[in-house]
């Protein structure tokens, strides 16, 4: 508190006294413009404790506390220095804000730190059901609190595993002693360097392990009893699916299974063809539960619950009702919180609306950035790692968006009586005036949420939905004004058995979102396919939207010149030429513009990362023909910029490609007899380093990337320090060149 306070201290008098000091100086200018734009300096402070807790996650090695600490110290040690109230002291004070961001995450590290496997094994696992992910048609995966893994000693055990079963898992709930025998491995690395990490959000999340089961999960009642806390959790749980049994038993089919979706948050009885065609719409985010749903939902309470308390004149006249709203909403919210399965991304968007709610407890402007920035202040000191979680990114994109949006009207045209132009005369026209400026207030919020998040749309899944303002301006206004109003009323009925109806009009509701979906994701060329964007360009675009939406003053408009040399930027990033999964079974290269990769073994999700990271649409099938290579049983060859690549899967094939190949992948160990190839990757190199990617420059050098040098040694990282790099992988960094 003594930061925020810090910042608001320094927005209120420093500006004015930095802008004094600088008055005769070339920088006046631009201390007049901060002093005017003092009350956005505690936003900026938020800005700067986001940028401390990403820039710990890229760091190349894991610091020790004492590390993390020094920066924080001497922005401390400047801060005292520097006592007036300058504007030198408020950069010191986003320094510290800076460096508290990077200690936060450091700490947040090592209070969840828990066992990760280390490799793969198959064993029986004794432990406490904590989550139940039925998929019909495709049993279902269990999320188990370990109580023990056999041939594993004990300080081995991972914290939490999850494991796939193809059998029915409706008879588990919660809580229940579970005994199976599951394949485990540990959390998969990224597909490609600098590639999505699960490993990382597994950490965070105390997943020690995935896998399947071998034979079917039994009970077991020799465990021993859970803890108070895996109880409440348990009954938590137990809820939740009686709820989604309860709205599928009224609603059934894939209607139903979308019903259960936006309530209790469980979406695996969604089609992959209704989430395609969502997510192609641009209407995915529809399909979670995340701020638009929180939102509406304790929106209706709360308007639901002053209207009921209006009607009693004898409450509206002599209490504040508004704020027993408020505080009805808050804990309709609460509920709702619970039953949807507590995700990151609906806590993050109920901490955002109760922060909106005690606004209007205190008397203060729900609808400020202010309110956004203090919600984002709260996740980042207790979940610093949600500076990652894309959830996380896209609905602050929105919400500071918006908000920033609103302020702009609000200034321009004023809703009270001293309000003026075309929106104040719109608003006076009663019964046809207003619903006109309702439905164009929809339309106005969906462009501007739409716009702020479709840079980050397209730099995690490399695509464009370009109908997406489309998609919306349908499918939204029957979400925000029919279904979850409905779902409301669904939770209110079903305690007494009558959520048949609520659930009918919803299901109606859905019908209709489902059919704009469909429509929209069916138009000619409604998707297109974007080549990985370079950080650069991604952080420029990013840096130029926050210029834009937090300051007031004209010079925020500097924020676009940001925002278009990221666009100029963004298709100028590097494409490997050649691609090898960690297994060395998965190899890809480049002919022409485009990649071909051998025939797949087993799971194609490496190929379909790789087609996805180069812009192509192609599905991991029409990719994997084969095509430039030449092949027998022993092996492949195939010419990639005038370099011969062979992958070799036998020793005689090995033998003979040392003595004729530039590059070679080998299933099997390198012989030390074979040094002419100018790079070899056998297994040992693919098992210690990940997955490769190299890329050949116009004379013919090389660079190799792989996906433990751009990880770095971090407590996630599957690679141990001292193996870091192996033969052929000898020089730090994200990339190296081989002569």
């Amino acid at each position: 508190m003594a930061l925020i306070r810090d910042f608001s201290e320094n927005g209120a008098t420093g500006a004015s006294a930095g802008a004094r000091r600088w008055r005769r100086g070339p920088l006046a200018a631009i201390a007049d413009t901060l002093d005017h734009e003092r009350p956005r300096w505690f936003a900026w402070g938020t800005v700067s404790l986001g940028a401390g807790a990403a820039a710990y996650f890229q760091l190349a090695v894991e610091p020790t506390l004492w590390m993390a600490l020094m920066p924080l110290l001497a922005a401390l040690a400047v801060r005292l220095v520097l006592r007036g109230g300058t504007v030198g002291a408020a950069l010191a004070t986003a320094a510290i804000a800076l460096a508290l961001g990077l200690v936060l995450a450091k700490v947040r590290t090592e209070m969840v730190r828990a066992p990760v496997l280390e490799r793969r094994l198959t064993a029986e696992v004794k432990g406490f059901v904590e989550l139940v992910a039925p998929r019909p048609g495709r049993g279902g995966r269990l999320t188990v609190v370990v109580a023990s893994i056999a041939t594993l000693k004990p300080e081995k055990w991972p914290h939490h595993v999850r494991i796939r079963v193809l059998g029915d898992v409706s008879g588990f709930r919660p809580g229940d002693a579970v005994r199976v025998t599951a394949t485990l491995s540990p959390p998969p690395a990224p597909a490609l360097p600098g590639a999505y990490d699960f490993a990382r959000a597994a950490w965070f999340a105390r997943l020690g392990a995935v896998g399947y089961a071998m034979r079917p999960p039994v009970h077991d009642d020799t465990i021993a009893d859970v803890s108070w806390r895996q109880r409440l959790q348990a009954g938590i749980e137990r809820l939740r699916l009686a709820i989604g049994r309860r709205i599928t038993a009224a609603l059934p089919g894939e209607t139903g299974a979308i019903a259960n979706a936006l309530i209790t948050g469980e979406r695996g009885g969604i089609t992959e063809a209704t989430n395609d065609a969502f997510r192609d719409s641009g209407l995915f985010h529809a399909l979670s539960i995340s701020g638009l749903h929180m939102a509406v939902m304790a929106g209706a309470i709360f308007w639901t619950l002053r209207l009921m308390l209006a009607a009693v004149p004898s409450l509206a006249l002599r209490y504040p009702i508004k704020k027993w709203a408020a505080v009805g909403a808050a804990l309709g919210a609460l509920f709702y919180l619970l039953i949807s399965g507590s995700a990151p991304a609906t806590e993050r968007s109920y901490l955002m609306i109760s922060i909106m709610l005690l606004a209007i407890l205190l008397d203060r402007s729900a609808l400020a950035l202010r309110n956004v920035a203090l919600s984002a202040i709260l996740l980042l000191l207790l979940f610093p790692e949600s500076i990652l979680d894309l959830g996380f990114q896209m609905s602050y994109a929105a919400v500071v968006a918006l908000v920033a949006a609103h302020e702009e009207i609000q200034r321009r045209w004023p809703s009270g009586e001293g309000g003026h132009g075309f929106v104040s005369w719109l608003r006076s026209q009663g019964a046809v005036g207003r619903p006109l400026l309702a439905l164009g207030a929809i339309s106005l919020s969906t462009v501007i949420a739409s716009l702020a998040v479709a840079p980050l749309g397209a730099f995690y899944f490399h695509k464009s939905q370009q109908y997406a303002i489309l998609g919306n301006v349908l499918g939204l206004p029957i979400c925000d004004l029919v279904v979850m109003p409905l779902a409301l009323a669904t939770l209110v009925a079903m305690p007494f058995g009558l959520e048949a109806l609520p659930l009918w009009g919803m299901g109606l509701g859905i019908d209709a979102m489902v059919w704009c979906a469909r429509f929209v994701a069916g138009l000619p060329g409604a998707v297109a396919t974007v080549p990985a964007m370079p950080l650069p360009a991604f952080l420029l675009i990013v840096a130029g939207g926050i210029w834009l939406t937090l300051w007031q003053t004209r010079w925020r408009l500097l924020g676009l010149v940001a925002v278009a040399a990221g666009g100029a930027l963004a298709p100028f990033g590097t494409r490997p030429d050649i691609l090898v999964g960690r297994d060395a079974h998965t190899v890809a290269v480049r002919q022409g513009d485009r990649l071909s990769a051998l025939p797949v073994k087993g799971n194609a999700f490496d190929l379909a990362r790789w087609l996805e990271h180069d812009g192509d649409g192609r599905p991991p099938k029409a990719a994997a023909t084969g095509h430039g290579f030449r092949c027998d049983a022993a092996g492949c060859t195939a010419m990639v910029r005038g370099l011969v690549v062979a992958v070799a899967r036998s020793p005689d094939a090995l033998a003979d490609d040392c003595l004729r190949a530039d590059i070679i992948v080998a299933e099997l160990a390198r012989p030390r007899s074979c040094n002419r190839p100018r790079l070899v990757l056998d297994r040992w190199d693919l098992w210690h380093g990940g997955a490769a990617a190299i890329s050949i420059g116009r004379e013919g050098q090389l660079t190799l990337a792989t996906v433990e040098q751009a990880r770095g040694q971090r407590p996630w990282s599957r690679t141990p320090p001292d193996r870091l790099h192996s033969r052929s992988l000898t020089a730090a960094g994200p990339a190296k060149p081989v002569q």
